[in-house]
């Protein structure tokens, strides 16, 4: 799982950081509203984790504005202040939940997991849908029409990035740092696990599901968009 996390209290984030790392999360960080926001709009999340008092930007402005692009990523925003007023202003700006400092860090994971959960629209779904693709994310395998294959880590990273992005564009970069973070390997290696994908998705059947997108990236595309 990808968070981004916008704090600028350099303790906390380090605590955040460390917590979360040790369990397998994949982090970006902004210490600043604005960067924070550029980041969100730039990049693919499971989760925004926002602080409310920010320099550049505060995080009520952050919240708004990614909604007003069209992020609909889940954001939980963090606070020191717990009035009743700070608390409906952060919902009315498009927060997802809301936790106060200080606040207990299996309790933040426990949030983040339910907010993610609920995005995909149903707190039991284990399965991804895109057009006739079906990714179960329990068995790391992917169904198409009567046909099931199976997805080594990979390959199943690579179409559960772009089913939940579908029929967006997943940019190289969102690829290559979901799977190696800052240790891509030398050569082409991506496109080597495109082709290995397409091999097993698309090369059995009349439609094409997968596209490239010279020089920026890859997209899903449904039968009736071709």
């Amino acid at each position: 799982m990808k968070l981004l996390l916008v704090e600028d209290h350099q303790d906390i984030a380090g605590i955040i950081f460390d917590f979360f790392e040790m369990k397998g999360y994949t982090l970006d960080y902004a210490n600043n509203g604005q960067h924070g926001y550029e980041l969100g709009c730039d990049n693919f999340y499971d989760l925004i984790i926002l602080d409310v008092m920010l320099p550049r930007m505060d995080g009520f402005t952050v919240c708004q504005k990614l909604r007003e692009h069209g992020v609909d990523i889940p954001i939980l925003m963090l606070t020191a202040r717990d009035t009743r007023e700070d608390t409906l202003e952060g919902f009315s700006q498009g927060a997802d939940d809301y936790l106060v400092k200080p606040f207990d860090l299996e309790i933040l994971e426990a949030r983040i997991k339910a907010l993610t959960r609920r995005r995909h629209g149903n707190t039991a779904n284990t399965v991804l849908t895109f057009d006739k693709l079906k990714l179960n994310l329990n068995e790391h395998t992917v169904s198409r029409d009567d046909c099931c294959f199976s997805l080594n880590p990979t390959l199943f990273t690579i179409l559960k990035l772009m089913m939940m992005r579908a029929p967006k564009v997943v940019p190289k970069e969102e690829i290559i740092s979901a799977l190696w973070g800052d240790d891509e390997p030398e050569g082409n290696v991506l496109r080597s696990h495109i082709y290995q994908l397409r091999n097993q998705i698309d090369k059995p059947f009349k439609h094409s599901y997968i596209k490239t997108i010279p020089k920026v990236g890859y997209q899903l595309i449904a039968e009736e968009d071709k």
